[in-house]
């Protein structure tokens, strides 16, 4: 049978003629390599299809050949200019020139371990770099009559390699022996050998050649025959390879094709024609299934099949995976249950892994029987059927699909293979049972409860042991998933979704038995839809029970479906693969594409009681519960409170911060102010105790909503929360808590919030020093001018000093022409009115404690006296100013200047007349 290949085109990147492609080895790094007759490289990124780099190397003349280097990050590119050159992968930055050769370079081969590159050139040598000994010229092999057009290191012998040349031979040499005269010849092409490469096989000692007779000959290195002649290219061949994971050849071709050969019968498996002119080169990524092809018009990356891995797991623990036709087998049983008990989510297994033997057939599917002793591997459009235990042949036959009867969907051991006709045959115990041709062409088949078979329209579901249609359902799925009681089944699609139905078995068996009219449809009564994901690409999944379908969704994301609700378990950060689920481990198991066998647990007592509380069944999840280890308390907490039920989630949770959130979500602010005090006292001695100030903020502002001024003061100043505080001493017209508010923000340089507080407190010279701390001099002396003048004309206050010195490193003259009001020179002049200003401001210092006295209740019996101009009333009469602040007694306003001997220093420009606009004082109140 042909391979099923699905072949999926994943970028198409159109450019001049591309002389030879690469593949960075880098999972990291999606970049593939792309020399150019124009003498250019480019790296393209193959996932999302955009040019990444390019560089110029020797155009106008080509480059034939361009390779990574990844060890050192680096690009090496052999051109028409017979030189090398090297280039880092990230700048672009050259690191090298050598002078290679004395003609065109044709190829370029990289050694996988040691500091070797190979290079080989129309002047008929072969020449061997070692590049720690910058470079040098280590050996020159001679020996070819042509041109030496590739060469290649053999993979299972790392100090061998082979070359390609004109002169229709290949020659396979040694760089250990000191020798430079090749070990044997390999000849049988009629015409220029082009190209070459080893089978990475390890029991195959292939090599493989394409040359200008159109033809690709398969050879035993060790024989020294031909086994294998291909035919069927009608130009030249370009480019020939094993597939390092497939067992098929890739040949390219001058006639623009890539043909695709299986390697073991070599029969051609399909061709493949993107219409770009001549293929020139052909590039493999090893561990995937990726395949680079260089045209004359661009470079294209193609996917070879699925890189699904070929395996299978039963319910007991036991799995068999193929890599190429290598059966392998581990056992999860066998794993210590403490190494279990300590896994995280995502973490790789430890596995004892066992080599089975190989198969003759190259396994597609593998798939356990029910039972776990016997397993069946299905290729070539062949079935084996192989026990567990000894990997020994139990029965055969030919089919490209095999599939099992689920335990108890029939008395006795069933299972059916599809031919490629689309006969389905049906054998019971081993003996052939029946086949039959549905009218109707079939894609696939699925095994389980039912025999389902799928075409292109819709699938219908057999009986196993009568054959008969049981049921027609309009939708194509990718995968059939049965529940291991059988009541329940996903059909999951590529396109729709996924659909959940119930299977009414006792129905069905009952229409049967009855003499049902089973017409093209089947029976009606089959199938109930119960749940479905409309927007999810279920990719692989598992039944845990009948009460959760574990999947992977094609998003990357391992979800589970309890009683129709979705559940995410967790985001893998590759495509990962379900395998199955063991409930005695409490965890699902999955698989990479690297074969790594990958744990997430999902605690069975869970699953049940979860399926309990979506079911509204509360007592059963009352049962369920029990069973649960606290260590997954938190999370039933958390799908409680998806639920809907809060009240319950916050009595299981043992989580401090899922607890506070939810006591917040209750309105329980007790209970959340209790919580956030625990979680403090708990820190250590010397933490920072910042960590919780915005869990106090939290409960602060839900108390503040629901009008609870004590509990949010608490939480305030249990967090920090100046401004907070701030707003509740202004709405409360607290001034000790204006006072705090105050002190706590000058601690925390909050320098606007504590002049706010100080002055409504009325504290002018607090709001000074708070302008003066925050280096905001010229602010600080003019409100001092206005609030507090005293601090101007005051003998030991520096404040006016410390401005003019501060304005002298920015602008000298300027901070000449300030007026100090200290001078008596400046002061009839310009400051004509300190008088009365300072005895105001004494008066009022005098009144603080009567002005503090005033209740915020008062406001609008004394609101008026915010609009008294302080400085003309003073002028005109002290006495009716005192009188209708409020204040008693008599100052004498002249008494308060202070008296300045010193004159003006001789330096001193003379200040501009400054006119002393008047100053409304705003009455501050508590």
């Amino acid at each position: 049978m042909p391979l099923r290949l699905d072949i999926k085109k994943k970028m198409n990147a159109r450019s001049d003629r591309v002389k030879s492609v690469d593949f960075h080895p880098s999972p990291d790094l999606p970049w593939v390599l792309s020399a150019m007759y124009s003498g250019n490289l480019f790296i393209w990124d193959y996932k999302t299809q955009a040019l990444v780099k390019q560089v110029e190397v020797s155009a106008p003349l080509p480059v034939r050949c361009a390779k990574f280097i990844p060890r050192k990050q680096w690009i090496i590119a052999g051109s028409d200019d017979m030189n090398l050159r090297v280039y880092n992968q990230n700048t672009l930055e050259k690191i090298k020139t050598i002078e290679a050769h004395g003609d065109y370079i044709r190829y370029i081969a990289v050694h996988s371990t040691l500091p070797y590159v190979l290079s080989c050139s129309d002047d008929m040598t072969i020449k061997l770099w070692d590049w720690d000994k910058n470079w040098a010229c280590v050996a020159t092999y001679e020996g070819h009559a042509h041109y030496v057009m590739m060469v290649q290191w053999n993979p299972k012998d790392m100090n061998i390699f082979a070359s390609a040349s004109l002169d229709r031979s290949i020659k396979v040499w040694g760089v250990t022996s000191g020798s430079t005269t090749p070990h044997f010849s390999l000849t049988g092409h009629t015409r220029g050998v082009n190209c070459i490469e080893y089978s990475p096989s390890k029991d195959k000692p292939y090599l493989v050649s394409g040359g200008d007779d159109k033809t690709v000959r398969v050879w035993d290195y060790q024989t020294r025959q031909c086994l294998q002649v291909l035919s069927g290219h009608t130009a030249n061949i370009s480019s020939v390879l094993f597939h390092p994971t497939l067992p098929v050849i890739l040949s390219g071709s001058e006639d623009g094709t890539c043909r695709i050969w299986h390697a073991t019968t070599y029969r051609l498996e399909t061709t493949l024609n993107y219409l770009l002119e001549r293929l020139w080169s052909i590039a493999c990524l090893p561990g995937t299934n990726d395949v680079a092809l260089g045209f004359d018009e661009g470079t294209m990356v193609i996917q070879l099949g699925s890189e699904e891995p070929v395996v299978s797991m039963h319910a007991g623990g036991k799995i068999v995976w193929a890599r190429g036709n290598e059966i392998q087998t581990a056992n999860l049983r066998q794993v210590d249950d403490h190494v279990l008990d300590t896994l995280g989510d995502g973490e790789m297994v430890p596995l004892s892994v066992k080599d089975m033997g190989s198969t003759e057939v190259f396994p597609q599917t593998i798939c356990h029987h029910p039972n776990g002793r016997l397993f069946a591997v299905c290729g070539d459009d062949e079935w084996i059927v192989f026990t567990a235990q000894a990997l020994r042949n139990k029965a055969f036959g030919s089919g490209c699909e095999f599939v099992w009867a689920a335990s108890g969907a029939a008395s006795g051991t069933y299972y059916a293979a599809r031919e490629a006709s689309g006969r389905i045959t049906i054998y019971k115990d081993f003996v052939e049972e029946t086949s039959f041709k549905p009218p109707f062409p079939v894609d696939e088949i699925f095994g389980g409860y039912l025999l389902c078979v799928k075409t292109s329209d819709f699938v219908c579901f057999y009986d196993w042991s009568s054959s008969r249609l049981i049921r027609r359902i309009d939708v194509v799925p990718t995968a059939v998933i049965w529940s291991d009681s059988g009541d329940f089944v996903v059909l999951a699609t590529e396109e729709d979704g996924a659909f959940v139905l119930r299977y009414d078995k006792d129905s069905v068996v009952a229409a049967i038995a009855g003499g049902a009219d089973l017409d093209d449809e089947g029976l009606e009564i089959a199938f109930d839809p119960t749940y479905e994901l409309p927007n999810e690409k279920v990719m692989s999944g598992t039944w845990c029970g009948d009460d959760s379908f574990v999947y992977i969704s094609s998003n990357q994301k391992l979800c589970c479906l309890i009683a129709g609700q979705t559940e995410v378990i967790a985001h893998t950060d590759r495509p990962l693969y379900v395998l199955g689920y063991m409930p005695e481990h409490g965890k699902v198991y999955c698989m990479d594409r690297d074969y790594n066998v990958i744990s997430y647990g999902l605690s069975l007592a869970l699953i049940q009681y979860e399926s309990a509380v979506v079911r509204q069944d509360f007592a059963a999840a009352e049962q369920c519960f029990a069973a649960i280890p606290e260590s997954l308390h938190n999370k039933v907490a958390r799908f409680l409170e998806g639920q809907g039920h809060v009240r319950e989630a916050l009595e299981i949770t043992t989580d401090k911060d899922h607890k506070l959130d939810l006591a917040l979500n209750l309105g329980d602010l007790q209970l959340a102010g209790e919580i956030v005090g625990e979680l403090t006292a708990q820190l250590p001695a010397g933490a920072d105790r910042s960590i919780n100030y915005s869990k106090w903020k939290q409960v602060g502002d839900q108390a503040l909503k629901q009008g609870d001024i004590n509990l949010a003061t608490t939480c305030y100043s249990q967090g920090c929360d100046v401004a907070g505080l701030m707003l509740i001493a202004q709405a409360t017209a607290d001034r000790s808590l204006l006072e705090k508010v105050a002190s706590m923000a000058r601690e925390k340089e909050m320098w606007n919030v504590a002049f706010s507080a100080s002055l409504l407190l009325g504290d002018a010279e607090g709001c000074v020093d708070i302008l003066v701390d925050s280096h905001r001099l010229p602010e600080a002396v003019f409100f001092a001018r206005t609030y507090c003048p005293s601090k101007l004309v005051d003998k030991d206050s520096d404040l006016f000093k410390s401005w003019r010195e501060d304005l002298t490193s920015v602008n000298t003259q300027l901070a000449s022409s300030l007026a100090d009001p200290r001078n008596e020179s400046y002061r009839n002049k310009l400051f004509a009115e300190m008088s009365s200003t300072l005895a105001a401001e004494r008066k009022r210092e005098g009144s603080k404690a009567d002005i503090a006295a005033v209740p915020a209740t008062r406001y609008q019996e004394e609101k008026n006296l915010l609009d008294v101009d302080v400085a003309a009333e003073m002028s005109q009469s002290a006495d009716g100013l005192y009188a209708k602040m409020g204040w008693t007694g008599s100052l004498a306003p002249s008494s308060l200047l202070p008296v300045n001997d010193s004159s003006p220093s001789e330096r001193e420009a003379t200040p501009a007349p400054v006119v002393d606009t008047p100053v409304r004082e705003v009455r501050m109140l508590s």
